[in-house]
């Protein structure tokens, strides 16, 4: 009868039987609920699963493990393999990657944001940036323009959005600040509060957690094209976890990773964005559209001015800041 055999190294456990291969589990750190947002990481999971004849498994956890904000520190001890973490939450310890969090870059899709963000992930500086947390970037999840819902007088001009209190984060809350709002950072899952408290007035969000945290439930109006900007949620992987794996399960998972963003854009632009129209007129929302003059008096505002700071900003750290933006930009409409 073979003898099991249990290892354990950088939080993850494995298990085999006396001269069987390994199995290997890895802990999965992400927050909220199943929604669009995961669906690459349940579709990576499902993958690596089959490709490996279940030796090799991902064990996703809802917050079970740490919250949003923690996710990367999480990683760099090695309490969890795997997390998705948003690059606004703590600037200060991703500088890189924020350059994706810039408003008004001018990116158009889903498909858009995926291929400039993995090229992003490539770079040698990012790749030494989240290497201080002992963290290699796996993939991104790219996220639409975000826009506002929100209670109360809906802006209808720029000039109104002067002192409304507003949930946004990284560049997205530059913007608003360019035009008076008063922008506060919080995490998804106290938005929903905040909302109902009255501690803010509108919350910026991609289509998909309007949905999931409830700011469709109480919200009056939303704005149908300000499209300031997104947010940057790479999803990493804890590097020693990474290069313990063997060599078969270390392809299994790198060679999942465009299947499951294929997945996920696939279910973001069909099933997401076919929900987003109907739950809008089903809660009575009235949308805000603005004008093409008022849009361009928003960039010309906003864009140059946030863009030259983050530049200084991350030039001081000693990244290559102007090479990052320009890498960034110059792959937009390519």
């Amino acid at each position: 009868m073979n003898k099991l055999i249990k290892y354990a190294a950088v939080g993850v456990t494995t298990f085999a039987f006396a001269g069987e291969a390994m199995a290997v589990e890895w802990n999965v750190s992400l927050w909220g609920k199943r929604r669009a947002f995961t669906e690459h990481v349940e579709k990576l999971a499902e993958l690596v699963s089959e490709k490996t004849g279940g030796e090799f498994t991902l064990n996703i956890s809802y917050g079970g493990l740490s919250k949003n904000r923690e996710n990367l520190d999480g990683i760099s001890i090695g309490a969890f393999e795997m997390a998705q973490f948003c690059a606004g939450y703590h600037r200060d310890k991703n500088p890189s990657i924020t350059v994706l969090e810039l408003p008004f870059l001018g990116v158009s899709s889903l498909e858009e944001e995926r291929k400039i963000s993995q090229a992003l992930y490539a770079h040698p500086a990012a790749q030494a940036d989240l290497a201080r947390w002992n963290a290699t970037l796996l993939m991104p999840s790219p996220l639409p323009q975000y826009n506002l819902v929100g209670v109360g007088d809906a802006p209808m001009t720029l000039a109104d959005f002067d002192g409304l209190t507003v949930r946004a984060t990284g560049g997205i809350g530059a913007a608003m600040s360019a035009v008076n709002a008063v922008p506060t950072s919080m995490t998804a899952s106290e938005v929903r509060q905040a909302l109902d408290g009255g501690v803010v007035k509108a919350v910026a969000f991609a289509p998909h957690a309007h949905m999931s945290f409830g700011t469709v439930e109480s919200g009056q109006w939303w704005t149908t094209n300000l499209n300031p900007g997104t947010v940057n949620c790479p999803v990493v992987v804890n590097t020693d976890a990474l290069a313990d794996l063997s060599d078969a399960h270390r392809d299994a998972l790198l060679g999942s990773v465009d299947e499951a963003l294929d997945h996920y854009i696939a279910n973001y632009n069909g099933a997401t964005m076919d929900a987003w129209g109907p739950v809008l007129e089903e809660k009575g929302i009235t949308s805000v559209t603005y004008s093409d003059t008022d849009l361009a008096a928003f960039r010309d505002a906003v864009a140059g001015p946030a863009a030259e700071a983050w530049i200084a900003d991350n030039a001081a750290r000693g990244l290559p800041a102007q090479e990052l933006y320009d890498f960034v930009t110059g792959m937009v409409g390519q």
